[in-house]
């Protein structure tokens, strides 16, 4: 064999045996990434789409206290929970950092006003909205403030995070985009009365509710409309964006099923009251909890009722899933776990007051607040 063609089988047996090492090394991180994480995203239900559907590691929670937070005004505000830490804000004016284990407080962020929305925490940085118009950004270690947006109104939406913009609704009608890094507007959209419902966005289309009884799809990075859908009344509830399909609920007692793409709808379903809770998407099926005092579940494709689970009162927390449970808060001051095919009840923890925060589950611990005052970890 010449010298050239040695070297030339040498070089080409190196470069399979380094590519076959790069393979192996892959395969083995992507093992641990499947075994070791969640599809869990630090915001208001687990994730840009708003599914609430978590596949979190860790047993499933029994329905025992691990503990309890105590704040100085009823927690609305729904928890995030990141590296160990849960960050959510109460009606006394504060944005908190809690130990997920032990309960006890890292650091505060005082607010000008209620903080009603919810956290999402993303690159070092926590956003929430404010009850005095502004958007805040502070450091997640520190609680120290980073930046602040000013809207024209109240911020009770929660804030959705993706490719460098926050994105938020807001009482004085519109839905806004900010760069994370700077904290300037990038644009608006105008809608017709206020935007209490929170962005949930989807391969580049933003989907948001508002008062004006519609559901707008606007896309990301111009904030030009691309399609609208009429209901026949408010639309405060978060839409959920799963199987080409975008589903929210109304103060019409409706919940809707849209095309993705078109906006138009592909069918309804009827409960007995306003439904403000934002539904969960998982394994076909959709929850949500309505005014009628129940809970429920429908298939996907064609809307057809399941099951329903009858609480003790309005349930207007939005439901999550995971590992075949869903939670959810009723103002009857009940947490309920119950099973996601039957809807027969699996256990119920009692606080002291109504549930209208949203709970999420991280590591087998729900987290949620309650207008007792306090944030709630059930093991």
């Amino acid at each position: 064999m010449s010298r050239v063609k040695r070297v030339l089988s040498v070089t080409i047996y190196s470069f399979s045996i380094s590519l076959l090492m790069v393979s192996v090394l892959f395969l083995f991180s992507c093992e641990k990434i499947g075994k070791g994480r969640s599809n869990y995203v630090p915001m208001f239900k687990g994730g840009a789409a708003r599914t609430g559907s978590y596949t979190t590691t860790g047993k499933s929670p029994s329905g025992k206290i691990l503990w309890k937070f105590k704040t100085e005004r009823d927690v609305y505000s729904s928890p995030a929970v990141f590296d160990g830490v849960v960050f959510f804000g109460s009606h006394d004016r504060n944005l908190y950092a809690v130990d997920a284990k032990t309960g006890k407080e890292k650091w505060r962020f005082n607010a000008g006003h209620w903080v009603s929305s919810s956290p999402a925490v993303l690159g070092g940085v926590v956003y929430v909205g404010c009850w005095d118009d502004h958007l805040y950004a502070v450091e997640e270690k520190t609680g120290v403030e980073k930046w602040r947006f000013k809207a024209e109104g109240d911020i009770s939406s929660s804030p959705v995070v993706s490719d460098g913009v926050v994105y938020f609704g807001s009482v004085d009608d519109n839905l806004y985009a900010v760069d994370i890094t700077t904290g300037k507007e990038k644009w608006r959209f105008k809608t017709e009365r206020d935007v209490n419902s929170s962005p949930a966005i989807f391969e580049g289309v933003v989907f948001i509710g508002s008062k004006d009884k519609y559901l707008y799809a606007v896309d990301a990075l111009t904030g030009v409309e691309k399609w609208r859908f009429k209901a026949n009344s408010d639309i405060v509830s978060t839409p959920a964006v799963a199987e080409g399909m975008v589903f929210v609920g109304s103060a019409d007692s409706h919940i809707y099923a849209l095309d993705t793409n078109t906006g138009s709808e592909v069918w309804r379903f009827k409960t007995g009251g306003y439904v403000m809770s934002s539904p969960a998407v998982s394994g076909g099926m959709v929850y949500f909890g309505s005014k009628d005092d129940k809970l429920y579940a429908v298939e996907s494709l064609t809307g057809t009722e399941i099951w329903s689970f009858k609480a003790e009162n309005d349930i207007h927390s939005s439901p999550v899933v995971s590992k075949d449970v869903v939670y959810f808060g009723g103002m009857d001051g009940n947490l309920y776990a119950v099973d996601a095919m039957t809807g027969a009840e699996k256990w119920r923890i009692k606080t002291g007051a109504g549930i209208l925060s949203s709970p999420m589950i991280y590591k087998g611990v729900v987290y949620f607040g309650s207008y007792d005052d306090f944030l709630y970890a059930i093991e």
